[in-house]
């Protein structure tokens, strides 16, 4: 049994919060991994507060919604939480399978696993912290600026270098809109929330060797209106994964296409037969599927691409 947070979220405290390697802050809804910054959007991180605030108990989606956009405001919800969760996994680097922090309890809403250690009293920011140690240890701070300084210039270099030896960018894999082609528009939410979880799961699995857009303007048009090479140029992809969401007879068929830019080759396809009995565990599951495939040979041809030589890698 789960226990439930069956009242509406209320605000946070101004306390900072523990877990794993992270630590973020309730007031200014800042996320750290081992004292870094995590960029984290606006909506997330009031998720990510809600969901660390009652940790241990499932947070409903209906309580989500209230705390996100408030009882009367209408936008399109499932969608944008679940935008929502794939930013924090991805932010936390979380798996949906195998979750560290973030379970996802079907039909209810979602649980905060870790075990979260509450700090009282507000973070420094930078001025008050450059403020107390020039009072208190004036030593300290030399020594910090010249490291830092020291870092500083090492990261230049080694950035300069990087550039004299890299002949091309990070390749960048679009997701486009998956399409709904079983003539039932109450599976357009379906398809769009599979969409988002593609993106959420091949940018964990990316592992820094390419990059993944999947919420450009582009790349939500309608299918009688794509276009690749406009795909290609305007976002700089090298890839693009097309889905396309079927029926077939109880079941849906769910095929998926990596296709390599600018000359739209296939490099792989992926299909699965599934019920839909339970859509957030289908979404769940065929994203990690799609992504376990796709990333790996993503990988492969960046491998062989960048092994040829220069005159012959454009």
């Amino acid at each position: 049994m789960f226990q439930s947070c069956d009242n509406a979220l209320s605000p946070m405290s101004s306390e900072r919060f523990r877990f794993g390697l992270y630590e973020f802050d309730a007031a200014t809804r800042e996320l750290r991994r081992e004292g870094v910054l995590v960029r984290l959007q606006a909506q997330p991180a009031q998720v990510l507060a809600s969901l660390i605030e009652y940790a241990g108990q499932v947070v409903s989606r209906d309580q989500l919604r209230k705390t996100l956009w408030g009882g009367d405001t209408f936008v399109d919800f499932d969608r944008g939480l679940n935008f929502c969760i794939s930013q924090l996994r991805s932010a936390l680097k979380d798996d949906s399978t195998e979750p560290t922090y973030i379970r996802t309890i079907p039909k209810q809403g979602y649980q905060f696993i870790a075990p979260v250690e509450r700090t009282s009293g507000p973070a420094l920011n930078g001025e008050t912290h450059l403020a107390t140690q020039s009072r208190g240890n004036k030593r300290s701070l030399v020594l910090a600026w010249t490291a830092g300084i020291v870092v500083a210039l090492a990261l230049t270099a080694g950035y300069q270098l990087w550039l004299r030896h890299s002949s091309t960018p990070t390749p960048i894999v679009a997701v486009v809109r998956f399409d709904n082609e079983t003539g039932n528009p109450d599976l357009d939410r379906f398809s769009d929330g599979l969409c988002d979880s593609v993106v959420e799961r091949l940018t964990a699995l990316s592992s820094g060797q390419y990059q993944v857009a999947g919420n450009a303007l582009i790349l939500r048009t309608p299918r009688d209106q794509r276009d690749l090479s406009a795909i290609a140029a305007s976002l700089h992809a090298a890839y693009v994964v097309l889905g396309q969401v079927q029926a077939d007879g109880s079941q849906v068929r769910i095929l998926a296409h990596l296709i390599h830019l600018p000359e739209q080759t296939h490099v792989w396809v992926v299909r699965t037969d599934r019920e839909l009995a339970d859509q957030l565990g289908v979404q769940s599951d065929v994203a990690q599927q799609i992504a376990a495939e796709f990333s790996p040979r993503v990988a492969q041809q960046i491998t062989r691409r960048s092994a040829l030589p220069a005159s012959g890698s454009h």
